[in-house]
């Protein structure tokens, strides 16, 4: 039987925060809230003794994280057993102070370690992909036609268990208190990202209307 999951991720020398203590959490709870955040990940492998990072969607389920990509593609082909490194942040302002040294910006980030494993399985990375859509668009997978098999067979789905992670938070004004009497401007320029109205694809046939529950994803203001 397996250990049950503590309530955060091994400190290690290669995870540990090293700079703006007060800033970083090894909680899962706060590294679950980065990663579940955001879609858009970049992940690190090293090939042939040269570093690449490639962005990519991401999914997590548990205290697993999935990516996928061509199958096609040399980075996932050679990913199989390698240590990777897996990164989300998302910013949320610029942060303007008196000085130009004080500026900064107001983020929310996670780098996640593991060792990345492809799903072989047709029927589990079937079902890794419908977790992938129904995560983003809930119910869409069973409105869509199903995937051909040499669409699943073009698709690779890669997996890691989250061994070590960080997460990092800055958020507030500008760290210059002392200096607030200067006349100068100082505050937050708030930056979000949100869903816009929909644009129907070319050929739509008529009649055919936006889902609701993507029409509500919008009005939620939500990425996922």
């Amino acid at each position: 039987m397996e250990p049950p999951l503590t309530a955060d991720y091994p400190t290690t020398e290669r995870s540990r925060v090293r700079r703006m203590h007060p800033r970083g959490s090894h909680a899962r709870a706060d590294v679950h809230a980065v990663l579940d955040a955001t879609p858009l990940c970049h992940v690190g492998y090293v090939i042939d003794g040269a570093p690449y990072v490639t962005p990519t969607l991401h999914w997590r389920h548990g205290d697993r994280v999935y990516w996928h990509g061509s199958a096609a593609s040399r980075f996932l082909r050679a990913a199989e057993d390698m240590p990777v490194c897996l990164t989300c942040s998302i910013m949320d302002g610029y942060v303007l102070a008196r000085s130009a040294f004080n500026h900064s910006i107001n983020y929310r980030s996670a780098m996640v370690f593991g060792t990345a494993r492809v799903v072989e399985d047709a029927a589990a990375k079937t079902e890794a992909l419908r977790y992938f859509t129904d995560s983003f668009f809930p119910g869409r997978w069973d409105s869509l036609r199903p995937m051909t098999p040499q669409e699943l067979k073009a698709t690779s789905v890669l997996w890691m268990e989250i061994e070590e992670a960080t997460a990092k938070v800055r958020n507030g004004p500008p760290g210059d208190p002392e200096e607030a009497e200067l006349p100068v401007w100082a505050g937050v320029l708030p930056v979000r990202t949100s869903l816009a109205a929909a644009e129907v694809a070319p050929g739509v046939p008529d009649g055919i209307a936006l889902p609701e529950p993507l029409a509500a994803l919008i009005r939620s203001g939500r990425l996922r």
